[in-house]
């Protein structure tokens, strides 16, 4: 009996005709031979698409969308409830917060332009004091007496806080800024009076 070995090759023909024949018979290789080139796989990258439910330090603020690697958002996010992933649902509702939030948001600013309209075209506010030499009057007049004044005339409730007065220790004309908006400032003319 001829020992010839029988030998496997990479080629496609060969290797499948050799499986299907018993191992201890000869197999004729063709001097055809082909090819194969193996390419390595790259390592997929496994990243998550989250959205914050709460600030995370050195991560991001609530409601932000990040891209985390997936270990990180299983063992920490997750449990923690600091995060959750994106769906096509969730985006939809955050589309239509967003919106709803800037529609609020105009509304106030133009909200806060009428009433600066409202300020400026009323013309000057009155404000009286105990007279002392000359122009000077006694004490000075503050923020809390320009919302007093605006209630009383306008029925309208200003913080204080929201006012920028001048020092005012003498009679004359001042003007008065009032930040009803970020965007929104208006001037008020304050008309002090000695009596």
């Amino acid at each position: 009996m001829a020992s010839t070995a029988a030998t496997l090759s990479w080629s496609s023909s060969s290797w499948l005709q050799s499986l299907g024949k018993n191992m201890n018979e000869t197999t004729k290789i063709s001097d055809k031979r082909t090819v194969m080139a193996v390419v390595a796989q790259k390592k997929a990258k496994k990243t998550r698409k989250i959205i914050l439910k709460e600030d995370v330090a050195e991560l991001g603020k609530k409601g932000q969308l990040l891209d985390v690697k997936a270990g990180f958002y299983r063992n920490f996010l997750h449990p923690m409830g600091k995060a959750q992933i994106v769906t096509p649902l969730l985006l939809k509702e955050m589309r239509m917060e967003e919106e709803r939030i800037e529609a609020e948001k105009k509304r106030v600013k133009e909200e806060a332009q009428q009433l600066a309209i409202i300020f400026e075209t009323v013309g000057a506010f009155k404000v009286k004091r105990k007279g002392g030499k000359g122009k000077l009057i006694f004490g000075t007049v503050t923020a809390q007496d320009l919302v007093d004044i605006i209630k009383a005339q306008l029925q309208r409730d200003v913080d204080k806080r929201l006012v920028s007065l001048p020092e005012i220790r003498e009679t004359g004309e001042y003007i008065a800024e009032l930040k009803l908006h970020p965007e929104v400032t208006a001037r008020v003319r304050l008309n002090v009076f000695a009596n």
